[in-house]
């Protein structure tokens, strides 16, 4: 049985997707629970055989997938300093994130 993967974009970003793993992404603004739809970019079988390359998605290409959760990254801290000036800032940060299960490729 030769497993499928596809590469998707979403935020801004592209992920390499394979069915029944999970990824985290920038947040989508959809409920948990709720079906999300991706174009395909590359699909490929593990052999890499099979490969079809859009311009730029592959033609009735589709990547289902589900979210499951909302949430938020750790906390990262960005520190500015000047010597002598006595400046000193302090801030944090919390990126949101959608952790989503892909559920079915579909060529």
């Amino acid at each position: 049985m030769s497993l499928m993967f596809a590469i998707i974009e979403t935020g801004g970003k592209q992920y390499v997707v394979e069915e029944g793993r999970f990824f985290s992404t920038e947040k989508i603004e959809k409920a948990e629970g709720e079906a999300i739809e991706f174009d395909v970019l590359l699909v490929s079988d593990d052999e890499g055989k099979n490969t079809k390359v859009g311009t730029p998605t592959v033609k009735g290409a589709k990547v289902m997938g589900k979210i499951l959760e909302h949430g938020r990254d750790k906390k990262i801290s960005v520190i500015k300093f000047k010597p002598k000036s006595r400046y000193r800032r302090n801030v944090g940060h919390r990126q949101p994130f959608t952790k989503i299960m892909i559920e079915k490729i579909s060529v």
